[in-house]
């Protein structure tokens, strides 16, 4: 039976992290997967999460399977964190929420809970966008439109050409949106914008769903999540999918969230009854150690704040990066790239051309994706003017 499967090629991000594990050459840059990295190239463990596991391992008293819907302190501050403290959602008991396998998990949730609701969905997804969200949420069965998105031209969103492209869209379509800190791009939606979004649901009927991975490292917590908050002050419904493995530093712990804004409070735990089924079937139980770390901070106020200036610093590091690589790419070639310093998060893209990024891969040892999309984070201040060096030197 088996042998007659052939070899799938790897994944595009993390078959191309491989290769550039692989080089030996001490001075590669390797600007591909999505993680955040300091100055030594390592991914931190916030000072604020070591002191939680430090109290959970020295009170854990039992390994015996979580609730369906996840560690209760952690859903109560990924509530709040996502939705805000003054949330009239969260104080009409309109919202329920199911922990999950990380984004990922969350994500697909959320796709199960439209699959049963509308089976064959539609879902708009922006062009470009991650790559696993057609795969993820297709998988059960839901089907995709594209709208216009990014703007090679000018780096920015092609916010006329989006809301062109949504008009086509009616009460049985979902529409997905990054939250912030748009991947693979870095160009995000203005409030105004949010706002036509909310304009526009409200009178053809789609639903949003956002996907908010990157909370807190584009301009801040509350910033980063202003669009959310409209959306769910001014609509009857949507769903979040929103992960801790970026701004809390929670990756290998597969720690996030679904959030369904409902329309009352028999709603939200109908969906939440529909949602614990469908993780019944797709994984069972949900991962504890990283839900009960980040509930613990999202709890404590003292730990709220060591993990909340982290993050402050993390976030301007990040944009500090931004600044010193436009810098750097001015003083070594004649292309405008003050761009970058403009998007949010960790990516953007350069604007090469493939056989530029392939020739910086093989000629200078600087992995980034084909379409030039690079992770913001793999800079630091000793590879940043050899960066701009080779990138000038394909030009």
């Amino acid at each position: 039976m088996l042998d007659s499967l052939e070899r799938l090629p790897p994944d595009s991000i993390l078959g191309l992290a491989a290769i550039a594990r692989a080089d030996t050459n001490p001075h590669k840059i390797d600007l591909t997967v999505g993680v955040y990295m300091d100055e030594s190239g390592i991914t931190p463990v916030f000072d604020a999460i070591a002191s939680a596991q430090r109290t959970l391992v020295e009170n854990e008293t039992t390994k015996v399977y979580m609730a369906p819907s996840g560690d209760e302190q952690f859903n109560l501050g990924m509530r709040k964190l996502v939705l805000g403290e003054d949330s009239a959602a969260l104080r009409d008991n309109r919202v329920s929420s199911i922990q999950a396998p990380g984004g990922c998990g969350a994500l697909r949730i959320g796709a199960e809970i439209i699959q049963a609701a509308r089976p064959g969905a539609r879902v708009w997804v922006s062009d470009p966008t991650w790559p696993v969200h057609i795969p993820l949420l297709g998988s059960v069965g839901l089907k995709f439109e594209t709208y216009r998105y990014y703007d090679p031209a000018s780096h920015g969103v092609n916010f006329d050409a989006m809301v062109e492209d949504l008009k086509q869209a009616g009460p049985d379509d979902v529409l997905l949106l990054h939250g912030c800190c748009h991947n693979p791009c870095g160009a995000d939606l203005t409030l105004e914008q949010w706002g036509v979004i909310a304009d526009m649901a409200e009178a053809q009927g789609f639903m949003p769903f956002v996907d908010i991975a990157y909370q807190g490292m584009g301009d801040g917590l509350e910033q980063d999540a202003a669009g959310i908050r409209l959306l769910a002050e001014r609509l009857p419904e949507m769903i979040v999918a929103a992960s801790c493995s970026k701004n809390m530093g929670l990756y290998r712990e597969r720690t996030g969230i679904t959030l369904f804004v409902c329309r009352d409070t028999d709603n939200a735990e109908a969906l939440l009854s529909q949602a614990a089924v469908a993780a019944r079937r797709v994984y069972s139980m949900p991962p504890a150690h990283g839900a009960i770390l980040a509930g613990k901070v999202l709890s404590d106020p003292a730990l709220t704040a060591s993990w909340k200036q982290e993050l402050e610093g993390m976030c301007s590091r990040i944009n500090s990066l931004r600044s010193a690589l436009v810098r750097e790419l001015a003083a070594q070639c004649d292309r405008d790239f003050s761009f970058i310093a403009n998007e949010k998060g960790m990516f953007s893209f350069l604007g090469l051309t493939k056989e530029q990024a392939l020739l910086l891969r093989s000629e200078h040892s600087v992995y980034m994706l084909d379409s030039s999309r690079i992770n913001v984070a793999g800079i630091n201040a000793g590879n940043v003017a050899p960066l701009a060096k080779a990138v000038a030197s394909v030009l």
